[in-house]
């Protein structure tokens, strides 16, 4: 049987590395990590590239450079300026959007549609840029999830199963990130909103909007399905804006449901 050669390059390129602590800008504390930001770029890009062999980027050459201006306007006040950021659009209908390790965030067209203003746009955009900043997948590769995603894209090199693996990465993707994790990008969507000149409280009123839409469509890629705790995030954005947590912050906010 002949090996993609992706296959045996992943488990060299994620475990080759020793343990060493790294200071993370986001979190302001020395953790440890076992990838290089070099093994970061060249994990993201191969998982891109098996996702762009699957799924179309959209023609919309006005959506896609809105979407090029506001991210490039938000990567220049964020926390990892090292990376080069890639923002593209994929010609799909579903509420959603997903960022690879690396620099990659790719914004489904159906989002767009649904966002009022470039300012909730540039919230979405944000929050993925928040996970790369912070390097959550990364992260939880290190605890063994994320592998699972990089073994799917080295698979898809070799053909076969490419839609239905393609498909289970990007659901992994979406649905890897812990509660924490999801509040850590919130907190670095409002600060690097703030940052680049957009309306932070956008982002509130984009999953408002996105938890109506809920109630009457459920598809593959839901926004609120692989970015759960939509309560919770909902005040802990409003306690980074104001400073305070509001009165359904309070009430949103749960017993340990991780735990649960």
């Amino acid at each position: 049987m002949k090996f993609p050669i992706l296959l045996v390059l992943f488990p060299v390129l994620l475990f080759s590395v020793p343990v060493y602590a790294e200071y993370n800008t986001v979190t302001n504390r020395d953790e440890p990590v076992n990838t290089s930001t070099e093994q970061e770029v060249a994990l993201g890009d191969s998982i891109a590239k098996q996702i762009e062999k699957q799924y179309k980027v959209s023609e919309d050459k006005h959506m896609q450079e809105r979407v090029e201006l506001i991210g490039n306007r938000l990567a220049k006040v964020c926390d990892r300026k090292d990376l080069i950021y890639h923002f593209k659009v994929l010609d799909i209908n579903d509420i959603n959007a997903v960022s690879l390790p690396g620099g990659w965030v790719y914004i489904f067209k159906g989002l767009i549609t649904k966002c009022k203003n470039d300012d909730e746009l540039a919230g979405v955009i944000a929050h993925e840029i928040g996970h790369i900043c912070a390097r959550h997948a990364i992260k939880q590769q290190q605890t063994s999830s994320i592998m699972n995603i990089a073994m799917i894209a080295a698979a898809l090199a070799g053909g076969g199963q490419g839609a239905q693996a393609t498909s289970l990465a990007l659901t992994s993707l979406m649905a890897a990130y812990s509660r924490e994790d999801e509040f850590e990008a919130d907190r670095r969507a409002v600060i690097y909103t703030k940052k680049a000149g957009y309306d932070p409280y956008a982002l509130v009123t984009f999953m408002q909007t996105m938890h109506e839409a809920e109630k009457f469509q459920v598809r593959p890629y839901s926004y609120f399905r692989s970015h759960p705790y939509e309560g919770e995030r909902i005040g802990n954005i409003n306690r980074q804006i104001n400073g305070t947590m509001d009165f359904k912050g309070w009430i949103n906010k749960p017993l340990d449901r991780d735990k649960w």
